[in-house]
Parts: C-alpha cells; structure tokens; sequence
C-alpha cells in the first residue's frame, strides 16, 4: 500500500528554476520513493543518480564547468539520491544553477550535518529545503481516515510510523525490520562520515535517553553511566540528533530564578526506533512506560504537524526547581501556548506561577478524548 505524502499532489510547485530542492530526513522514511514518484509520472528528461555513483562523482567533483555543464545540459530535472556522499556536492550545485539556470534539482540526503555544511554556504539564495518525517498522523487520516488512528493508536505507539512498518503484514514482521532498521541503518552516517567506531556506545546512549523521555537530561550522569566525558556525551547526542534520531528541547525560561533553563530533554523522531533501542515491543497492558511513549507519539507529531504546514514555531518545555511544569511550550511571535499530555483520565489545572508569570498564555490537556484535533 502506497501512503500519500504530504507534498505529492503538489510537487512539482516545489520545483523551480534557478533552486535546488534539498530533501531531508532520517533513512528509510521514503524520500526516494517520493521523488521516484514524482519523476516517474513526469514526461521530460530527467537524469536519475546516486551519491556513491563513481562516474557521478567524478563529474561533479572535478570543478569544471565546461564538464558538469556538457554532462547535466538537456535535461529538465537532475535528481541526485544520498547526495552527501559527493564530497563537494555544494559547489558542483551551485555551477549547475548557476550555468544551467533551464534544469529543475532535487538533492536528497539523510545527514543534515553533513549536507547542510557542504551545501549552505554554495547554495545561500539557492536552496529550498525540505523535511521528511516518518508518516504523520496527518498523512495517515487523508488516506485512511480519523478512525484508522484511533483504531490502530497502539500499533503506532509501540511500532511507529515508518512506511515499511505500516505495510507489513504483522507484528514479527514490523519488529524484525526496526531492529534491522536499527542495526544497519540508524547510526550509519554518524559511523561513515564521522569516523566514529564505537557504535555500542552511542547505543547504549540512546538506550539511557529512552528511559528519560519527558525528563530533563544530565549530561554528567550521562558520561558517568557510561564511562565518557561530558563533552563526548554532548558530541554523541548533537550528531543524533542531526542524523534526525533525537529532537532536543529546550526548557522555557523568560529569567525567572524557579524556572529551569539549562537542561534539556530528548524525544525519538519515531517510538518505533525509541522501542527497537530498548528492544521492548510488548502490547500497552504490559509495560510502564505507555506514558512516555505517549508524550513522545504527540510531541513528534505535532512537530510534524507544524512543519508540513509550514509553521515553525519555538518549542519548548517548561518546569519549576519545585516541580511545577508544563510538557510542551510553543512559542511563535511572542505567543505561548503550554500543553500537558495525559495517558490516564487524571484531570490536572494549569499551574498557578504560569499563569501568573504568562497572563496572555493558553493552556490545553491533551488527552486522548481530544489528541486528533492537536496533530491533524
């Protein structure tokens, strides 16, 4: 089964002359496939490539204008798969805008840290970018319907919204490809491009940070269970979350001295992954974190909701040296807007100093009588 993405139906209105449109996001959530679609529907020229392509990258490394624009010239789309695997890939987009300014690109990449610096600084007024998540709940209910969530909304907590999870077959096969996913694929850009070899290590990071969903972080506690520095648990978590694994929040703070600023708090891009790394895909009547997959489920969701829809928002969470807090903060023009998420039916008030200190604030539950409304 095919799922529509969110952008398909409109595509080619990303594609313009004179751009590059630079697709990113982890491995395996179909970026290729998207664009394969795409292309495969399109009637003119295109020229369909990967990054690891030896002839490929020989062209597009050499540099020389009279090469790429004799070897890219003719074609009305140039699609380049992996592309952060052409070392100066940057440069050679650049030319090929620059001096073929008829041909429409797509680049598409799983690293950001990698591609962004080789492209950023070349493509500056260039570029477009785009962020592919795993399926969104979004893009699931403008295939299926709202009934389908509700009616699956265990199946997406424990096993996620990665395309191929949600076309298999049954539960064996959905655990066996996100451990595969996991194995060969999760820390594969951080291994490759980084040089980094202790792939147990970064492991056993995520393991810990799978724990502490919806808890802020200490990266001394850290480096202690583990048996590293600070400032390599510090690395490891900033290339994890720039190969699109983690998302970093940060704890909301306007200078009060009760609120906590400093620490921070991690979620998985996808609870899939988040329960292949503690290898624990057992129902929701048997575990005692459904909480915290809960909170993890609507926080990427809602990230994912805003971004397709073109917002960007500042997010956040908030919290009090007392224990006051809020879950998630949006921030966007001077607005704040504070959710607290709720597995059970326990029905909880704002706190009292947030709304003393953010008179002009709004406050929601998100429970799930109401959670379609937040990530559609």
């Amino acid at each position: 089964m095919w799922y529509d993405r969110f952008c398909q139906n409109d595509f080619e209105n990303y594609l313009k002359n004179g751009k590059v449109l630079v697709i990113y996001g982890p491995r395996r959530v179909g970026k290729t496939s998207l664009v394969r679609k795409f292309t495969d529907s399109f009637n003119g020229r295109i020229f369909t490539g990967a990054g690891e392509d030896a002839v490929l990258k020989e062209v597009m490394n050499s540099g020389n204008i009279a090469s790429i624009k004799s070897a890219f010239s003719g074609y009305e789309i140039v699609f380049i798969d992996e592309a952060q695997m052409i070392p100066d890939v940057g440069t050679a987009l650049k030319i090929m805008v620059d001096h073929i300014p008829e041909i429409k690109i797509i680049a598409t990449g799983s690293s950001s840290f990698d591609l962004s610096g080789k492209l950023g600084e070349p493509l500056t007024g260039r570029m477009k970018t785009m962020l592919l998540f795993p399926l969104s709940m979004s893009e699931i209910s403008k295939n299926t319907g709202g009934m389908e969530i509700l009616q699956n909304l265990e199946n997406y907590l424990i096993y996620g919204t990665y395309p191929e999870v949600l076309t298999s077959v049954n539960n064996e096969e959905k655990q066996k490809y996100l451990i595969d996913l996991k194995n060969s694929y999760l820390l594969k850009d951080i291994l490759t491009l980084e040089n980094i070899r202790n792939a147990d290590k970064l492991i056993d990071l995520l393991r810990l940070i799978a724990f502490q969903i919806g808890f802020e972080v200490s990266l001394n506690e850290l480096g202690r269970q583990l048996g590293m520095s600070k400032n390599s648990v510090e690395k490891y978590l900033d290339l994890l979350e720039k190969t699109f694994v983690i998302k970093k929040v940060r704890g909301f703070s306007r200078n009060l001295r009760k609120e906590i600023s400093k620490n921070s708090r991690y979620y998985f891009l996808d609870n899939g992954i988040r329960n292949a790394v503690i290898n624990n895909f057992s129902p929701l009547n048997l575990r005692n974190d459904e909480g915290m997959l809960w909170e993890n489920f609507l926080f990427i969701e809602r990230v994912k909701k805003q971004s397709y829809a073109g917002r960007c928002p500042n997010y956040y969470f908030w919290r009090t040296y007392d224990g006051k807090e809020i879950d998630m903060i949006e921030e966007k023009d001077g607005v704040l807007c504070g959710f607290e998420f709720k597995w059970g039916n326990k029905k909880v008030k704002p706190p009292q100093l947030w709304k003393e200190t953010y008179p002009e604030s709004t406050y929601q539950i998100i429970s799930k009588e109401n959670f379609l409304e937040f990530i559609l």
